[in-house]
């Protein structure tokens, strides 16, 4: 099982610290949101002297649901492969967009047509886009895609092996659980994941979830990339990843 650390999410602006302690962790790889505000070549000069690949990071726009935005988000994806295939990381996270009350239809067509295009570019570069579905009850009000069977609807309609879904475990609780299950049963169509405990969305020793359990699964599956940690840590960062190295090893 190999554990990606979101530095930015445990360490917000101490990127370079949060690498450090992903080292000494014993974790696997490191990963990132956006890359237009970052020392690019401080994090992967450090990343490089601790043995750590950048697993992930997100693309530069994330609207999909508006079709008027179709081409700057496309030119944020041909902006954001080249700093990937730079920093050698396989995968782009993008979120879809807002909620724009058109009719969810329409919605969905348009996150379709925007993916389908996008998806030339991404396989001329070997680059996997995943998108992301987030929940609406406690982090991300008005945004669009919170279910995963839509995600994976999505996905299998665009028909690109370089379109998947990000599956947050977290955010997937809270929508609608049974996460396990959810996963067992779409795993080919899953890029990355994400974890965190829930609720409070901290460590995945705290909260509701079985994490032993749910990366267990993972592991039955021969899923062969990353589980990002994704979460705001309610103690000592280190001592949490630790705890999920722990986890890990244990599946």
């Amino acid at each position: 099982m190999k554990l990606s650390v979101c530095v930015e999410a445990l360490y917000g602006q101490r990127l370079l610290e949060g690498i450090d302690d992903t080292a000494r962790a014993g974790l696997d790889a490191i990963e990132f949101w956006g890359w237009t505000d970052k020392d690019l070549e401080a994090i992967a000069h450090r990343a490089k002297a601790c043995g750590l690949p950048v697993a992930a990071m997100c693309t530069r726009d994330f609207d999909l649901t508006d079709p008027s935005s179709r081409q700057i988000y496309l030119e944020g994806v041909k902006a954001s492969i080249p700093v990937a295939r730079k920093l050698g990381c396989p995968t782009l996270i993008t979120q879809v967009g807002m909620d724009t009350g058109a009719p969810r239809e329409r919605q969905h067509g348009s996150i379709v047509a925007g993916l389908r295009a996008a998806a030339p570019l991404l396989e001329a570069e070997g680059i996997t886009l995943v998108i992301e579905p987030l929940n609406l009850r406690v982090n991300h009000p008005g945004y669009y895609l919170y279910g995963s069977d839509e995600a994976f609807d999505i996905v299998k309609e665009v028909a690109s092996p370089r379109i998947k879904v990000l599956f947050d475990i977290y955010h997937q609780q809270v929508t609608e659980g049974d996460v396990t299950q959810r996963l067992l049963a779409n795993i080919e169509w899953i890029g990355h994941f994400h974890a965190a405990g829930n609720p409070g969305r901290h460590e995945l020793t705290l909260g509701e979830l079985n994490y032993q359990y749910i990366l267990r699964t993972i592991a039955r599956t021969g899923y062969s990339g990353y589980v990002g940690l994704e979460y705001m840590p309610a103690g000592v960062p280190l001592q949490g990843l630790m705890d999920a190295a722990n986890l890990a090893r244990e599946a």
